[in-house]
């Protein structure tokens, strides 16, 4: 048996440090990353170890949890890799003999994260590192701030296949008890107890009271746990990261609480100074019992929300193959509605179309929101709305949370477009966020459907969203877009709306190329353009947009009466539209929305 699991036989808790990383960015200025500092500043390492130490860690972790080869490769250290995590192992040892404490050192190891090496066999990855801390003279291994559960249970068969050192394995989860890709503490707790571990916990997360709670779910009888939290969640100060300022009192109490647990490790992640493991060092010397002080309470088991699952109104009407019919506007460029409001509330009142499809910020220029805009005409109109949504300016978080905030209201019809560039708009010197394109949003839009959030946990209630997505038959690359059109499809899309078009032979083209039917209903793009000089300019500069020369020659024949000649282009292709699709969407005219309204017919029954 090693001297650490001695050690840890004995049911005395073993104190470890606090958050490395977050010390050494905070005292070292201009390191790519924190485990640089091994080679370019190892004095301030040394100095952070030792401040632990004499704070009373009986354990401190070698500064390497970022240092596998693909995280190192993102700051372009990768050509480092051994002499860091080398460098690393010879400070903790050093400040081990400065001390002239027999402290153990744990080599730290973390996810891989999304980088670009992540194409190399992970296991591989993790074993490379394993091998460098071990051959340096670790005492065991800490396995941390993992959220996916195969990941973490890959890098455990990965170290054991290079290394019998002890390992300690631990997560992350928020105040809810789960990781972000949805694994619950509890269910950790069953995978993880079968691995044979020296410990296993929670680290990092949401602090102090969101461990215990995750060890309160993981406990297994025979199973030692660990707790190494923030001190609670950061926040933005300009360009620097803060923490909250827990008192050591609030530690002392958090060790006495992950003790009486089952905590035999008990030490701090980021945020966490000498100040709390002091705390900690004193709780557990004077064998402290919790006070009273609830840090760590059940969790609430709260009533689902009933979903509605009703269909929307566009779901029920192309189910039943009647003809749709949307009339396009975009959101004003101001705060004031009322246009707006007056305008869909028209539309709706003329008969002749059963919705209206908002943009969100065409041509990346700032408008009201398009969600926004639609909730406000659903809720002082009551006509049902169709808003467009674009993953460019939100991140995922931001796109779950209007999502949601629109589902509230009653937003159910979510057209998903991938939105045109920041340098195409009024921001040339910005970039998107694009966490993901268009087939990424509808398909949280289908993982919402399904009651779970993009990582996969559980909200209140599914939602009842109908997705749409664009599709493009004049598209320069048709295979391209064929292939992005299944993958919209597959990801759950329930309805399509095509680019604007001025023939319907793309149409059928694009249909006889996916399989001579279509999957999903379609809407055909219609644009009444008035002037043949404004034909000729969205034919030449509008991306995407293709104008039929047959089409062009009209125009230009037509002269002043160029006016009729669209008219009676959008005529033929919404008559032609109801033999090869199942409805249309009709843009309407720059600054005089209305205009639209007399090239639709009447609604039929």
């Amino acid at each position: 048996m090693s001297r650490f699991l001695e050690r840890l036989a004995t049911g005395a808790p073993i104190v470890a440090d606090g958050g490395m990383g977050a010390l050494i960015a905070s005292a070292v200025s201009r390191m790519r990353c924190p485990e640089e500092a091994n080679l370019r500043a190892p004095d301030s390492v040394i100095d952070v170890h030792l401040g632990y130490i004499r704070a009373g860690a009986d354990l401190i972790e070698t500064n390497t949890f970022g240092a596998n080869r693909p995280k190192l490769a993102q700051h372009f250290l990768e050509d480092e890799f051994v002499a860091i995590n080398s460098a690393a192992v010879r400070l903790a040892r050093e400040a081990r003999e400065v001390s002239g404490r027999d402290v153990f050192i744990a080599g730290s190891i973390g996810p891989l994260g999304d980088t670009e090496l992540r194409d190399l066999e992970p296991s591989a990855l993790y074993a490379e590192q394993a091998g460098v801390l071990e051959g340096r003279g670790v005492d065991l291994f800490m396995v941390e701030t993992f959220f996916d559960l195969h990941d973490l249970e890959t890098a455990i068969a990965a170290i054991r296949s290079v290394s019998r050192l002890p390992i300690v394995a631990l997560m992350t989860f928020d105040s809810e008890g789960e990781t972000l890709a949805g694994v619950s503490a509890h269910a950790a707790g069953e995978r993880l107890s079968a691995l044979g571990l020296a410990a296993f916990g929670a680290n990092h997360g949401a602090g102090p009271a969101a461990a215990l709670s995750a060890l309160a779910e993981m406990r297994v009888d025979g199973c030692v746990l660990a707790a190494l939290p923030n001190v609670g969640l950061a926040s933005m100060s300009g360009q620097r990261i803060v923490f909250p300022h827990a008192t050591p009192a609030y530690f002392g109490e958090f060790a006495a609480q992950a003790r009486s647990l089952g905590a035999g490790i008990i030490g701090g992640c980021c945020g966490t100074t000498p100040a709390q493991i002091a705390a900690i060092r004193a709780a557990v010397d004077e064998n402290l019992e919790p006070s009273g002080s609830v840090l760590v309470r059940e969790r609430e088991l709260v009533a689902p929300a009933p979903s509605t699952g009703e269909r929307t109104k566009l779901a029920q009407l192309l189910d039943d193959g009647t003809f749709v019919v949307s009339v396009q506007l975009d959101p004003p460029l101001g705060a004031n509605p009322e246009a707006l409001l007056a305008t869909a509330r028209a539309v709706h009142e003329s008969n002749k179309a059963q919705f209206v499809d908002v943009n969100d910020n065409p041509r990346a220029r700032a408008r009201m929101s398009g969600i926004m805009a639609s909730v406000a005409i659903e809720r002082y109109t009551g006509v049902e709305t169709i808003p467009h949504l674009t993953p460019r300016d939100m991140t995922i978080a931001g796109l779950e949370s209007i999502l949601l905030g629109s589902h509230a209201e009653g937003v159910r019809n979510i057209l998903a477009v991938t939105g045109d560039p920041p340098e195409s708009g009024d921001y040339p010197g910005t970039h998107g966020v694009y966490d993901f394109d268009s087939i990424g949003l509808v398909d949280l839009m289908t993982r919402l459907n399904r009651g779970e959030d993009f990582h996969g946990r559980a909200i209140d209630a599914p939602t009842s969203f109908f997705p749409g997505v664009a599709v493009n038959p004049t598209a320069d690359d048709l295979g391209l877009e064929v292939e992005r059109f299944h993958q919209k499809v597959a990801a759950g899309a329930r309805y399509a709306m095509t680019q604007l078009l001025f023939d319907l032979e793309p149409l059928d083209a694009f249909r006889q190329r996916i399989g001579g039917t279509w999957p999903i209903p379609v809407l055909v793009g219609v644009w009444p353009i008035r002037t043949y000089e404004t034909l000729v300019r969205m034919h030449n500069e509008m991306p995407g947009l293709v104008i039929p020369g047959h089409v062009l020659e009209r125009y230009r024949v037509a002269g002043p009466a160029a006016r009729d000649v669209g008219l009676a282009v959008g005529h033929e292709l919404i008559e032609g539209a109801r033999a090869v699709a199942q409805g249309v969407y009709v843009m309407a005219p720059f600054k005089q929305p209305m205009n639209v309204v007399e090239l639709l017919p009447e609604l039929r029954d």
